[in-house]
């Protein structure tokens, strides 16, 4: 086989569809469009969600509670998923983020106390929840804010 003999598969290349362009092509005149109507116009047809005039669905379901869009929402990872590290590591946030336990880091790291906590660990992040600092001490490490 040589460069010039290759080709595409059959049905991998595909003719654009060229309407409007006479009645012999299939999609002449009307180009597809039908007769008349908001959607045969040029700039026709309806802005996403409009339903024809009826109460769009976004408006008839019932809203419920609050979304705070200036929430910072921090990387959580909790107390038993630091027994992966050995005895007397320092765990910071890059630490967390090689070993895959947090993805972003931009907001700060919280330490949860769920679970239970057997090594001896520097654990360094910006917030600690009550239970997990006292799981960590109690296990003989340290809970650093940084």
């Amino acid at each position: 086989m040589k460069i010039h003999e290759l080709g595409a598969p059959v049905g991998a290349n595909k003719d654009v569809k060229r309407v409007g362009r006479g009645h012999g092509s299939g999609n002449g005149k009307t180009a597809g469009k039908g007769h008349k109507g908001q959607n045969a116009r040029s700039g026709g047809g309806v802005r996403p969600g409009f339903e024809g005039g009826q109460m769009p669905m976004t408006r008839r379901i019932p809203k419920r509670g609050f979304n705070n869009i200036f929430a910072v929402k921090a990387a959580t990872v909790n107390v038993s998923d630091l027994e992966i590290f050995n005895d007397g590591v320092v765990v910071d946030a890059e630490l967390l983020k090689a070993s895959g336990l947090v993805k972003r880091t931009a907001n700060g790291i919280k330490v949860l106390g769920n679970g239970e906590l057997t090594k001896n660990l520097t654990v360094k992040a910006n917030a600690f929840s009550a239970s997990a600092k006292e799981k960590i001490e109690k296990a003989g490490g340290k809970a650093e804010v940084m």
